[in-house]
């Protein structure tokens, strides 16, 4: 059964690692290596290379939780105890984890991808090349200006304050 589930979801990180050396016409090694080289080369190539490693490591932690789960699952008797319950949701973490990172890889080697062309790339592209100079919306309280209270501020009659 473990190699069943080894051998599918291996597919995923080689899969994804086939198109990316496709997409750069370089193999995985040469890709990181050219990378850890000139890291601001290609922003594309340097993207996919960091999403490639959080994927493969997502993948070894899929595994090894798939192996904890399996292992569990064998030394059990008939019905299923809560840590094994918790073994099980480990596992779709895990692969959710890993699933979530092989959108990503896929996504930013798809040129067609929604996000990357018209005003939401143009958004993108401004926000990568850093030129906001600070946040977006005020952080700080605004100054309060030194006003004594005036009849205005104080309360009237039959208008008190609760």
């Amino acid at each position: 059964m473990s190699d069943d589930i080894s051998d599918g979801t291996e597919d995923v990180v080689g899969v994804l690692t086939e198109q990316i050396e496709s997409h750069f016409e370089m193999g995985m090694d040469q890709l990181k290596a050219a990378v850890a080289l000139a890291p601001t080369a290609h922003p594309d190539a340097t993207e996919v290379v960091k999403w490639h490693g959080l994927l493969v490591e997502s993948q070894t932690v899929l595994d090894r939780a798939e192996d904890n789960l399996l292992g569990a699952l064998q030394a059990q008797p008939s019905e299923i105890d809560d840590p094994t319950m918790g073994l099980a949701q480990h596992v779709n973490a895990a692969v959710a984890a890993r699933d979530g990172r092989a959108l990503v890889v896929r996504w930013l080697l798809d040129p067609d991808a929604p996000g990357k062309k018209g005003l939401a790339a143009e958004r993108l592209a401004r926000f990568s090349r850093g030129s906001r100079t600070g946040p977006v919306v005020q952080t700080s309280a605004p100054p309060r200006l030194a006003v004594a209270p005036g009849p205005a501020s104080l309360p009237r009659a039959g208008r008190g304050a609760l």
